[in-house]
């Protein structure tokens, strides 16, 4: 025992781990807020390329001098608004559309980025994060951001929960759907950004999408759902912080690895929809 507590306590004696630890904690819970209305609405690829368009932004607040969160945050916002008016067009089918967005866009961002001399490094904390990083201030900003995304997911919980379990329903009770969509988009680029320092663009996605449908797999029930999922995105988060210390892995990558085969468990031996439990009752 106390050998495990030695083993848990040698990281946090390091001021950059202990900060490290709390944005993982806050990541791996306020992603899962959002990310289960990802996965019951079928948005992941809308969470990838959101997560991709938005580096155009963060190489511009780089180039600037700009906080990186601020560029990220403006371009985030300006995205979400405008996959939300894109959606609402017919000319062209809507994966498409952001298909090319998301391919220029990401571009866009590394050619901007590849004007610096210390490119590679600076693409390389942008793309895949730097938990270890992490200051006071983007502390702040992190908890800040999180909280006001929980608030409005509070406030607008009734209305989320018909317009991801009956669009329909939505329309006939009239609702505002589309003010809803593309809050709800809003609130995805918010986490995002929130994500960005943690993980890097390219490793979001598995943040929003990888703990909810492990917690999509247990329970059926969206309250449940979401509180299951920060459960196990704090847990992946935390384990795989410990990971990168003492493996000497990159904390992204080690975080999103961990939150993969925690997901991969689940889905073989998780109670009703596990793989393994159908087949046990199968045979049964």
């Amino acid at each position: 025992m106390t050998d495990l507590l030695a083993w848990l306590a040698e990281p946090l004696q390091y001021a950059f781990m202990t900060r490290g630890l709390l944005a993982a904690l806050i990541v791996g819970t306020v992603c899962q807020v959002l990310g289960a209305y990802v996965v019951l609405r079928g948005m992941a690829f809308f969470g990838d390329a959101l997560a991709h368009i938005i580096l155009p932004g963060v190489a511009v607040a780089y180039l600037l001098g700009w906080p990186l969160g601020v560029g990220a945050l403006i371009a985030g916002i300006l995205a979400a608004v405008g996959i939300g008016a894109l959606s609402q067009r017919r000319e062209i089918k809507e994966d498409t559309a952001m298909g090319v967005i998301f391919a220029g866009a990401f571009a866009l961002g590394i050619a901007l980025l590849s004007t610096q001399r210390s490119y590679a490094v600076d693409l390389s904390h942008i793309l895949f994060g730097n938990l270890l990083g992490v200051s006071t201030g983007d502390l702040w900003l992190m908890g800040g951001l999180a909280a006001l995304v929980i608030l409005l997911v509070v406030a607008f919980y009734k209305e989320f929960l018909v317009l991801s379990f009956d669009p329909v329903l939505a329309v006939t009770l009239r609702l505002p759907v589309t003010f809803l969509k593309n809050l709800l988009l809003v609130l995805i680029a918010v986490v995002i950004v929130t994500s960005l320092q943690a993980v890097g663009v390219a490793l979001v996605l598995a943040m929003l999408v990888t703990p909810a449908a492990s917690a999509y797999l247990l329970t059926r029930r969206l309250p449940a759902m979401m509180a299951l999922g920060a459960a196990l995105g704090a847990a992946g988060a935390v384990i795989g912080l410990y990971l990168s210390y003492y493996w000497n892995l990159a904390s992204g990558p080690a975080i999103v690895l961990t939150e993969t085969v925690l997901f991969f468990v689940v889905l073989l031996f998780g109670p009703s929809r596990g793989l393994l439990w159908r087949r046990r009752a199968a045979t049964a």
